[in-house]
């Protein structure tokens, strides 16, 4: 393919990438004011699904570190498979992400009595944590929501044969994608405690 056709496939995608870029941080956000109940569909909350989605992340994490290896042992195939695969389990993190939060309330880090509230006495309790949680929990969304246009992106050039332009985006997308995957399992190690049962 020829750089005027990969150009043209990259430029068909673009509006689609933007679009998902901001659609996806918008209804996630979204999710922590608006529950299914407050249309008067009344669900369980499904608190099964955290430890599920946190492992979904782990295997992410797990895919792209092999996809890399893959590639940079010549195996192309196997790496597109791979890659293709690790997007495939953070579309289904994510749809799994927000059936939870669209049927149960948010946890609380420190809550250790489960009512809903940290108060000072469990703020104590759990002391410097809760900073390294915040931080941790931080980056991990900001750059959740920076790695969707960034794996599009990739993607998309990777889609186009346009490698040259795939593999610089690729040294950005890769660990930024891999420290979202791996912060998301801590996130919930920390937070696993305070789930109400």
């Amino acid at each position: 393919m020829n750089s005027k056709g990969t150009d043209g496939l990259e430029k068909k995608f673009n509006p689609f990438i933007i679009i998902v870029s901001i659609v996806i941080p918008a209804v996630v956000a979204g999710l922590f004011t608006v529950k299914l109940a407050d249309f008067g569909i009344e669900v369980e909350p499904l608190s099964f699904l955290p430890p599920i989605y946190a492992t979904i992340n782990g295997i992410t994490a797990i895919l792209l570190v092999l996809a890399v290896r893959s590639i940079k042992a010549g195996n192309r195939k196997l790496h597109e498979n791979l890659m293709t695969t690790a997007i495939a389990c953070s579309v289904l993190f994510l749809m799994m992400y927000m059936a939870y939060h669209m049927t149960s309330d948010s946890t609380i880090y420190g809550d250790t009595n489960l009512d809903g509230v940290r108060s000072e006495a469990e703020k104590n309790a759990v002391g410097a944590s809760l900073f390294v949680y915040a931080f941790i929990l931080l980056t991990h969304i900001l750059l959740s929501i920076a790695i969707v246009p960034l794996v599009l992106i990739t993607y998309v050039r990777a889609l186009a044969k346009n490698f040259d332009r795939h593999k610089k985006i690729a040294r950005i997308t890769f660990p930024i994608w891999l420290f979202v995957a791996v912060s998301g399992v801590v996130v919930y190690l920390m937070i696993s405690p305070y789930y109400a049962n």
